[in-house]
């Protein structure tokens, strides 16, 4: 029996060899066949939801010329307004709003404006600073760039309603026309 066993295992091994030389795989169990149990896949975890963004007054938004974009001071976030659009950044995800206040959405950084993805923070930290205590220093005679969002959103409302306005009125001068022209035709017994 150990004749044969030791036949087989010298066999196995050469067969073994000559696979391996090839390419092929041989496998010898004695006993009872192990279990195999696959790695778990590691699944992707979404970043959790950033805690809401909580702005209780608009912000006032200077624009460093070095930046050309308007940079939020006085607030606990980083946050920058391009092209009537704002963007936020917390724990180095980008998000995008039409509104200061959100709500948010997220936004990759490819999708960034060139303008905001051309400087690293610690620059813009810097522009933003040095903008901030000249804007202080200088507080009525200030003459750069700046911006509350909600006057631009008063003028926007103003704008709003004069278009409305215009509309009414544009409607009620067809009405009128309209009145008319039935008068006449009322009046001269003919139709169109």
């Amino acid at each position: 029996m150990k004749k044969t066993f030791l036949i087989a295992f010298i066999t196995a091994i050469g067969i073994a060899q000559g696979a391996l030389a090839s390419n092929v795989g041989v496998d010898i169990h004695i006993g009872n066949q192990p279990v195999v149990v696959p790695a778990p896949v590691p699944v992707p975890v979404p970043p959790p939801p950033p805690a809401p963004v909580v702005i209780e007054e608009p912000p006032l938004f200077l624009y460093p010329p070095e930046l050309g974009f308007g940079v939020a001071v006085g607030v606990p976030y980083d946050i920058f307004y391009i092209s009537g659009l704002y963007y936020l950044n917390r724990g180095d995800i980008w998000y995008r709003s039409d509104y200061y206040n959100g709500p948010w959405m997220v936004t990759r950084y490819k999708s960034l404006p060139p303008g905001l993805r051309r400087h690293r923070f610690e620059r813009i930290h810097y522009y933003r600073d040095r903008e901030y205590r000249h804007y202080q220093d200088e507080h009525d005679r200030y003459h750069g760039r700046h911006f509350r969002p909600e006057k631009e959103r008063r003028k926007m409302e103003h704008e709003r309603r004069k278009e409305e306005h215009r509309e009414w009125k544009e409607e009620k001068k067809w009405e009128k026309e309209e009145r008319k022209h039935e008068k006449d035709n009322g009046r001269h017994g003919g139709h169109d």
